[in-house]
């Protein structure tokens, strides 16, 4: 279904984002995590799970992280070992610039039947040192022919400082990507702008646009905002100030979500642009967990 969906360029595509556990955790704790979210979502009528994996993107900025960086599993080992029993497609992200072309090829190939859809991840920065670049990835892909179906990273910031994301997506496109995937949205004029600019280069150069899938994330506390700040999430400042002198920050960002959902829903529909929602949890604490399910669903009921 979810291939269908993507290939079929339809609208109404419902994501919802996980974070694999840390490295550090044993067997036992893994098993029980695992256990509890498959638990919360087989029931949620997801399109699809997305998995991350996580870099450290501290050479993108000077500013210290809030949180201290601590590696996670790899999500296709994660996926294998411990969410087997989950039936619902996952989306493996891969952050690729570690590996050498040799090593990218070979997980390509030793996955190929069991990792159905990928997003490849570039560096956080241009500083860092890269053993392959995301150029490089989907030549790979492309080459051996692969059976994963392939999706992309797409960054309404990064339309705003350089005006060129659209034409990314083209581009993109071309080397084999599917479908986008958004950063965290806060900035629903970014996210517009961006849709704007994609629809109307698809009405000039003839060509069809892929599905967009934005990517919503409660927000619980003062430092979830800051970490969110701190991963180039542009938050304007009317609403950091909202946020922050909130007497329910968890509410008020559930709220704000929502309202961003319903405002690009309405736009996408009336110029046919296909756009879903990945719904992200990437919070340990109960409350921002739950927050995230009573989001999943009401945006699910929009479509």
């Amino acid at each position: 279904m979810l291939k269908d969906k993507i290939l079929n360029k339809e609208s109404g595509i419902i994501l919802y984002g996980l974070t694999p556990p840390k490295t550090n955790a044993d067997k036992e704790k893994l098993k029980a995590i695992a256990n509890k979210q498959m638990e919360r979502i087989k029931n949620t009528g997801i399109d699809g799970l997305i998995l991350y994996d996580i870099q450290d993107e501290s050479s993108r900025t000077d500013v210290p992280r809030p949180f201290p960086y601590m590696p996670t599993l790899a999500p296709d080992y994660y996926s294998e070992h411990f969410l087997k029993d989950l039936k619902i497609p996952r989306i493996i992200y891969k952050s690729i610039g570690k590996y050498s072309p040799e090593e990218f090829t070979n997980w390509i190939k030793d996955n190929d039947s069991n990792i159905n859809y990928t997003v490849f991840v570039g560096a956080p920065s241009k500083d860092q040192a890269l053993n392959l670049s995301l150029g490089q990835a989907y030549k790979l892909h492309k080459e051996i022919n692969s059976n994963m179906l392939l999706g992309g990273v797409t960054i309404p910031e990064r339309h705003y400082k350089k005006g060129d994301e659209h034409l990314r997506l083209f581009s993109k496109t071309d080397n084999g990507c599917s479908f986008f995937v958004s950063q965290c949205v806060y900035s629903v004029n970014h996210s517009k702008n961006l849709l704007s600019d994609y629809y109307y280069a698809s009405l000039k150069e003839g060509r069809e646009m892929a599905p967009i899938i934005f990517t919503l994330t409660p927000c619980g506390s003062v430092k979830t905002l800051q970490f969110m700040e701190w991963l180039g999430i542009e938050i304007p400042s009317w609403l950091n100030n909202d946020l922050k002198h909130s007497t329910d920050i968890l509410s008020k960002s559930i709220d704000v979500c929502k309202n961003i959902a319903e405002e690009l829903i309405a736009y996408s529909l009336e110029k046919n642009i296909p756009i879903g929602f990945n719904i992200e949890s990437v919070a340990i604490r109960k409350d921002e967990i739950e927050a995230s399910i009573e989001l999943l669903k009401y945006v699910k009921g929009l479509f």
